[in-house]
């Protein structure tokens, strides 16, 4: 006989962890016990060695569908001779480190029981089980047990307990459990807050959608608006009063037959799509004569369309009783407001925004919005990291001496805790801009502090002065530590990787704080984690009117062409003759209009100069709208462009590019023509410049970040021609290419220059 004392740590609280090690035990004769601790789990575990080798095999192997396992050890106790095998009661230990479940989205189980007239949870719309439901957005303790949740208030009933209690119960300890007698209720109000009666809340508020009504509905992690997007004048209605002019809205439908439907759906999207995380997944519209569609205010002129499939039993009743129409199905603010969680909050900011409201009595705690993936080609990148992934952990390729907190940016905010090799992203943040979101953003490190048990030493923060992440490290109190904007992107990408070696980064953006003071965002680095020298850039062109020039892509227009010493001829008509006259005078005086190496600034640029997109409504639209216009038309040639070398440092010079854009639009040349030129040349700056870096540095491994490489045909068409010529290409299939993948380069700068200085 032999006894094993095991620890494992992972995900494996909330999970159905414990029940699994109970039930292989049990089938194995194994006596012992296995227990929560804050930073893992617990198993003691007593037979014969053989026995024992086959029950250390498969806690490795047949893990439950949510669990994961980042270590396990065991050491060998002298047999205590018990008899049977229990679950103990959890323990606190504040060593160790926590792992919490993302929340996961209903089990083929859960819904069979939902459909089931004959079981006692037919159509209760808080269905859930060890294998799915709510977990992150409920939690408000370690370790994760029923009183350390939101649902700590609904005492369960006798049926519950006994599933809750019985080892062979898919329920067993499934924290969140609940049905219609001891568990939360759905009503459906008016805006006042006043409660509609209904015999199903689901099928009035269907007919209500029907008939064009705006709706908030309380999800998982807080408030939708819908409405129906076959409906124009409602989804322009919704437009109106969200305050949101041409951003694309997300539709969810009932089923993945139905997506297809309305998106030409390749096997990565479809995998994605129906997967546990259940993300918004952008996916080409189906654009044949046969192909079902939405109203066009939904994702005007944009080629892609974000779909959704139900995640909760609440959307699942929804999306039945709306059949086969889809919903818009957005966030519940204003513009770039925080998402509504707190019902109270919700009624004062959406009165106004929706007609009926379909809300319930289980609080959320954590606001966390929906994942966004783009799934093109079968390659899959995201695009917002949030419900579903957060916050599992990211493993590191080193260690963290010290807990360190990584604050991120401005613009699509997240943080990042590090401690030991694993790497907490927050979920999705928004923008620090809006004084709510700043607000929630030091709630929410405050909670993973608390959830995680732990408390930074160091806090790494961007460089920039002025962003409100950069004002906050300093009140910390602690160490901090200034992280180059470009250089937290390069490590982002080295990290999610496993990389360690110095590479090549090519990183492009909008806008980053440069170590010289000026506004980069066409860099080419050679760096690691330790270091980073900038090895070639775009030129400078100034921005006039400062941040103005990243909403008005005439701007850049008139920069590139007065830098170019073209002609402002295309864009009389358009620009009024004294806009373009002042925007001439700040750059030849150089008031207002910080020089810029911005590769996301030359994009809206080109747009412009196309007729494309004078002004942008929402972040990134000029890019997206010129990326959409190249994809229509195959391979039709290149733009040149020069380098020039000085002191050891390459200048992209896209000067003749500009020319020659000019030359083509005054022949008439087609605007999707040039925008495919325009991506082919931006490659072959790529690959122009990364080989000459590898040729002087011997460095053949290269990485893309930044908000740029969200742009799928610039990625390709520069992975291709760097891949034929012998170099190894690095992208973000993890984090966000953009700012929402910046924490994690911050945290991983931070924790190797503290092991280099310890």
């Amino acid at each position: 006989m032999e006894r094993r004392v095991f620890s494992i740590r992972g995900i494996v609280q909330g999970v159905g962890f414990r029940p699994f090690v109970h039930g292989l035990a049990t089938r194995l004769g194994l006596s012992g016990f296995v227990q929560n601790q804050s930073g893992q789990v617990i198993v003691e575990a007593e037979g014969e060695g053989a026995t024992l080798d086959d029950f250390t095999a498969s806690l490795r192997r047949d893990l439950p569908p949510r669990a994961m396992i980042e270590a396990l050890t065991w050491r060998t106790q002298t047999p205590l001779g018990d008899r049977g095998f229990r679950i103990e009661v959890s323990s606190s230990d504040p060593t160790g480190s926590i792992f919490i479940a993302p929340d996961s989205a209903t089990c083929r189980d859960c819904l069979r029981e939902l459909f089931d007239p004959g079981d006692r949870r037919y159509r209760y719309p808080f269905i859930n089980c060890t294998n799915c439901g709510p977990r992150l957005t409920i939690i408000t303790g370690a370790p994760y047990d029923r009183e350390r949740t939101t649902m700590a208030g609904f005492a369960m009933c006798a049926a519950c307990q006994a599933e809750y209690d019985d080892p062979a119960d898919r329920r067993f300890h499934a924290q969140p459990s609940a049905c219609p007698a001891c568990g939360p209720q759905l009503t459906l109000c008016d805006n006042a807050g006043r409660a509609i009666a209904a015999d199903d809340p689901f099928r009035e508020l269907a007919r209500r959608l029907a008939d064009g009504a705006i709706a908030a509905v309380k999800g998982l992690g807080g408030y939708h608006l819908a409405c129906d997007a076959k409906d124009a004048a409602a989804v322009g209605e919704l437009r109106r009063r969200k305050r949101r002019d041409e951003k694309p809205f997300a539709i969810m439908v009932a089923n993945f037959e139905i997506a297809r439907l309305y998106g030409d759906i390749s096997p990565a999207a479809a995998e994605c799509l129906v997967g546990p995380q259940r993300p918004i997944v952008l996916v080409r519209k189906r654009i044949d004569p046969e192909a079902a569609q939405v109203a066009g205010p939904v994702a005007p002129g944009n080629r892609f369309l974000g779909i959704l499939l139900p995640y909760t039993p609440l959307h699942h009743l929804l999306m039945d009783a709306c059949g086969d129409r889809p919903l818009v199905m957005t966030s519940g603010n204003r513009s770039d407001e925080p998402i509504a969680y707190d019902d109270a909050d919700a009624f004062a900011r959406l009165a106004d925004c929706a007609d009926v409201f379909l809300v319930h009595n289980r609080p959320i705690h954590v606001r966390c919005e929906d994942s966004v993936l783009r799934a093109d080609d079968n390659v899959v990148l995201p695009l917002r990291r949030s419900r579903g992934y957060a916050p599992q952990p990211i493993a590191l390729p080193f260690a963290c001496p010290v807990p360190i907190l990584a604050v991120g940016g401005q613009l699509k905010s997240t943080f990042a805790l590090g401690r030991d090799t694993s790497a907490f992203l927050s979920h999705h943040l928004g923008d620090l801009d809006h004084y709510e979101a700043g607000l929630s953003f030091e709630r929410d490190v405050r909670l993973y502090e608390d959830l995680f048990e732990c408390v930074p030493q160091l806090v790494a923060h961007d460089l920039h002065p002025d962003y409100a992440s950069t004002r906050y490290a300093p009140r910390r109190g602690v160490r901090t530590l200034a992280v180059q904007h470009h250089h937290a992107h390069l490590a982002s990408c080295m990290a999610e990787n496993g990389l360690v070696d110095p590479v090549i980064g090519v990183i492009f953006d909008g806008a980053g704080y440069g170590s010289d003071g000026s506004v980069w965002g066409g860099e080419f680095l050679i760096g690691d984690y330790r270091s980073f020298r900038r090895a070639a850039h775009l030129r400078n062109v100034g921005m006039p009117g400062g941040e103005q020039a990243s909403r008005e892509p005439w701007r850049m227009a008139v920069a590139h062409l007065l830098d170019a010493k073209v002609p402002l001829t295309s864009l009389n008509g358009r620009i009024a003759a004294s806009a373009l006259k002042n925007a001439v005078t700040m750059l030849e005086r150089g008031f207002r209009s910080p020089p810029t190496s911005s590769f996301g600034r030359l994009f809206d640029a080109v747009a412009s100069l196309v007729g494309l997109r004078d002004r942008i409504r929402y972040e990134g639209q000029a890019a997206q709208e010129l990326e959409g216009l190249a994809s229509a038309v195959a391979d039709c040639g290149c733009y040149p462009f020069e380098l020039v070398a000085t002191n050891d440092l390459i200048e992209i010079d896209p000067r003749p590019l500009i020319r020659e854009i000019a030359a083509d639009r005054t022949s008439n040349a087609s605007p999707a023509v040039i925008a495919r030129r325009f991506h082919a040349a931006s490659a072959a700056m790529i690959a122009a410049v990364c080989r000459r870096l590898q040729a002087q540095h011997g460095i053949d491994r290269v990485v893309f970040s930044g908000g740029v490489f969200a742009n799928a045909l610039l990625t390709a068409l520069a992975k291709s021609q760097l891949e034929a010529a012998g170099l190894t290409v690095f992208c973000h299939r993890v984090v966000p290419p953009g700012d929402g993948g910046l924490s994690l380069g911050q945290l991983a700068i931070a924790a190797h220059r503290e092991a280099d200085e310890n």
